[in-house]
């Protein structure tokens, strides 16, 4: 039975998550203004878009990056479980998940590099800068989600929730896992890496597959992101009457749709007013909510 589970969840798992990237894509799309095209439209157009080279571009770091990003959103989904089964249950998954959103981090400055050009460049420096600021937050909130558990496998955490979800216990770390998480994707509010004012900044060159491969990775580093949440912090599969595929559904599209509701309603802010946010509050508040969950650990 439990090998039964596992090839149900290497079958499954990624398909589900491309699914929930390519509809959040379609609704945000419909959302949007009325010109917008959809996602399958978009991609056929850019599949007979020729490919747009800049002088003296390095083809190798630009390639990397945008190859990068999909596949570290797709290795970070790995410890993810579907219902109560991962398709590896890591004894240190949380570590793994971390490493592969730090992974695509790299994959965008690479994008923005890779073409030599001045826009594209300022985006890759921009996600540096914003990456920096809500990693430490971010990786402190999924710490805390560990520290509850008293284990980094993702799995155990799932389990420690079978009583009280930890958004209830730790609703700081939640929150803050939230926010990082759509600065990570770079998101909503967080967009200004791929800004209009820069063009489209670390995207801002791309063109063809390689724009396709960049923007994909891009929703589903937001969709595992939202995945994530729901071991980490919603109570994985467990709930009543159904089973626990259908309750890691229904939660990782509440999840996602909050994700693309913040996106519409909070606006873009400088980025120095958001990074002030990430290193002054978010990362003491993040501190403190792991030291109290620390102590109530002590105390069992």
């Amino acid at each position: 039975m439990a090998e039964s589970a596992s090839l149900w969840s290497i079958l499954a798992l990624p398909l589900v998550l491309g699914a929930f990237a390519v509809g959040a894509a379609t609704v945000d799309a419909r959302l949007g203004p009325g010109s917008v095209p959809g996602p399958g439209r978009e991609v056929l157009r850019l599949l007979v878009q020729q490919r747009r080279v800049t002088n003296a571009a390095d083809q190798l770091l630009l390639r990397l990056g945008v190859t990068l990003l999909p596949v570290a959103a797709v290795l970070a989904a790995v410890v993810v479980p579907f219902g109560f089964t991962a398709l590896s249950d890591l004894p240190d998954g949380i570590v793994w998940f971390n490493a592969m959103e730090a992974l695509a981090w790299a994959a965008v400055w690479l994008a923005g590099w890779g073409p030599n050009s001045a826009l594209s460049m300022i985006g890759g420096y921009r996600f540096l800068a914003q990456g920096l600021a809500y990693e430490i937050p971010h990786m402190l909130a999924i710490t805390t989600a560990a520290l509850g558990a008293e284990s980094l496998r993702v799995g155990a955490v799932v389990d420690a929730q079978s009583g009280l979800w930890f958004a209830v216990w730790m609703p700081v770390a939640f929150v803050i896992y939230l926010a990082s998480a759509l600065a990570m994707a770079f998101w909503g509010p967080f967009d200004q890496p791929v800004g209009s004012d820069v063009a489209g900044g670390a995207a801002a060159e791309l063109s063809g597959v390689d724009r396709i491969l960049f923007l994909g990775g891009r929703w589903l580093l937001l969709t595992v992101a939202a995945a994530a949440a729901v071991p980490l912090f919603l109570g994985g599969g467990h709930g009543p009457l159904l089973p626990g595929w259908a309750w890691t559904l229904i939660k990782t599209a509440a999840v996602l749709a909050l994700l693309l509701w913040v996106r519409r309603r909070l606006p873009v802010l400088r980025m120095d007013r958001y990074m002030e946010v990430a290193w002054v509050a978010l990362t003491p508040l993040a501190i403190v909510q792991a030291l109290e969950v620390a102590l109530v650990v002590l105390g069992r």
